[in-house]
């Protein structure tokens, strides 16, 4: 259902209001849409054009026809008749003004997935009774009193939507500028005309830190995604029936209508990117390869086979590929994308693109791949990749000036791994090593689950397990310097984290872990991964 709706319109972003009446939601509604130019779309329009009494409908009529609908259908009938809205639409972006029931809310999610934003506003029974006594002197039609509002059982239970909502805002001492600032601000409204620059998301310790999750989360907000390194490092995404695997391209590819670019620091498995260009009906309209990227040989992985076993290495020939490049400069030299027929409709040069759409105040998000920990030069050698995994080096491999770089987004996850079976040790050193059935324990989650999730994306190899590394963390922070952290596995600390949806829903030691992170890395930890799937990301940012 997300894909056949999303295809058939250019709807971006679906901002769905509720609270109880009163609370000021028509107010929020028509401010955005009057301030932003989005459109709208009212519940209670929809509900008039059901109304068979023959006059015109009292909110008591709109009530009751609204119950029976939700009755008869679980909340579906919403996204039923805002999809009979789709066609019609003006802009990306759709104000509902509102949902009532959690089955509506939910129904919208399954409808249309990611893009929507769930804003519940709420203000106390005092606050809601004087603001009604007003809407009644303008001479709106409204039932006699408040308390008559509230006789409806659907409007008894509308304030326990904001324990679902993915932003609540208590409206008691607000304007209606004030409002509107607050929701704008939450939504991120207000650096939309700022001109071009450049996101980085890296890792910031052995690679598997969750950056895929991450980088799909936010690549709804930029108009490029640049992916660096090589077909070694897989990036998952939430997906269903199951989740995608990304080796090659951007993350965000699923998620978002951005442009796509690899740039000149990419190596390149043919195979794989051509079957990633097919499963995802990626044209050459969207997608841009740098000429200079290095292209991978059948030899490169035959050669790269013995240090599976010597260091945990892929085997994927991105090492050997990269070394090939350095040492065959005799003319013509090792083969680039620029040399493989069935790239050449992709070709471009990358810095040219990249200086093109931030002339144009376009946004960028460059995604880095593995860790910080297995930085060719700041990694324990050997046990480290074949590229500088830092900001700086992945800045290098896509062709971009550090003085365009807005922010610094650093994945860590609560518990680090390395490749490799626990205690093999082959794969390099961890700080202190620690078991999958001690995580099990502490955090109340299964061992099952756990077992499932922590196989490599690329190689299906086990992974063991480090306690978290402070060390580790501050070098990293020094070496890439974030502006922010993005936690991930929160759920290995508590399973309890699993169901929060905001950021005071957190396990208390888990608040204080945060607060930990942070002091450490001198970074805010804006994004909190608490599981793995569609409502898993609190994001706690403030651009």
């Amino acid at each position: 259902m997300v894909t056949i709706l999303l295809r058939e319109t250019q709807l971006k972003r679906l901002i769905v209001i509720s609270g109880q009446v009163s609370s000021g939601k028509s107010t929020l509604a028509e401010g955005l849409v009057r301030n932003f130019g989005f459109d709208i779309q009212r519940t209670k329009d929809w509900l008039k054009r059901r109304n068979r009494t023959g006059r015109e409908p009292g909110r008591r009529d709109l009530q009751r026809i609204g119950d029976g609908l939700d009755v008869r259908t679980h909340g579906r009938w919403v996204v039923d008749e805002l999809t009979k809205q789709l066609p019609l639409l003006k802009t990306g972006t759709v104000v509902v003004d509102s949902a009532r029931t959690k089955d509506q809310i939910e129904e919208l999610r399954e409808a249309f997935g990611p893009i929507v934003t769930h804003i519940h506003l709420t203000a106390t029974q005092a606050g809601l009774r004087r603001r009604f006594a007003e809407r009644k002197k303008q001479k709106r039609q409204e039932l006699a009193t408040y308390e008559a509002v509230r006789r409806n059982k659907t409007e008894q239970h509308v304030d326990s939507l904001k324990a679902i909502a993915d932003i609540v805002i208590n409206t008691e001492r607000c304007t209606e500028k004030d409002l509107l600032i607050r929701a704008a601000s939450h939504l991120r409204l207000y650096d939309a005309n700022s001109t071009g620059y450049v996101d980085v998301l890296i890792g910031g310790q052995y690679g598997s830190e969750g950056k895929g999750q991450i980088a799909s989360y936010i690549s709804r907000e930029y108009d490029l995604l640049v992916r660096v390194g090589g077909s070694n490092a897989g990036h998952k995404v939430f997906a269903l029936p199951e989740p995608y695997t990304h080796h090659l391209l951007p993350s965000g590819t699923t998620r978002s209508r951005a442009k796509l670019l690899l740039g000149p620091g990419a190596v390149i498995d043919l195979e794989t990117l051509l079957k990633e260009i097919s499963k995802y009906g990626v044209d050459s309209e969207r997608l841009k390869i740098d000429r200079k990227a290095t292209m991978v040989l059948a030899e490169d992985k035959k050669n790269e086979g013995g240090l599976k076993k010597t260091m945990g290495s892929t085997a994927q020939g991105v090492g050997y590929a990269t070394a090939r490049r350095i040492t065959n400069r005799i003319p013509p030299g090792a083969p680039l994308a620029r040399d493989v027929p069935e790239l050449k409709p992709f070709l471009c040069d990358a810095v040219d693109v990249l200086a093109e759409a931030l002339s144009k105040n376009q946004r960028v998000l460059l995604e880095g791949t593995q860790g910080t920990g297995l930085s060719l030069y700041h990694g324990e050698y050997p046990y480290v990749t074949s590229r500088d995994t830092t900001v700086s080096g992945c800045l290098a491999g896509a062709g971009i000036p550090p003085s365009h770089v807005r922010k610094v987004i650093m994945v860590c996850r609560t518990y680090p791994i390395r490749v490799g079976d626990p205690g093999g040790g082959y794969s390099g050193p961890m700080s202190q090593e620690i078991t999958k059935q001690e995580i099990a324990r502490r955090s109340g989650k299964s061992l099952e689950e756990i077992s499932k999730t922590e196989i490599t994306s690329t190689t299906n190899r086990p992974r063991k397990f480090g306690e978290f590394d402070w060390a580790l963390l501050r070098k990293a922070a020094l070496l890439n310097g974030p502006t922010d952290i993005a936690l991930t596995f929160v759920d290995y600390l508590s399973v309890d984290n699993a169901n929060a949806r905001r950021f005071e829903q957190l396990h208390q030691e888990t608040i204080s872990f945060i607060h930990e992170v942070e002091r450490v890395s001198g970074a805010r930890v804006s994004l909190i991964a608490t599981g793995f799937n569609t409502r898993s990301i609190i994001d706690r940012r403030s651009w």
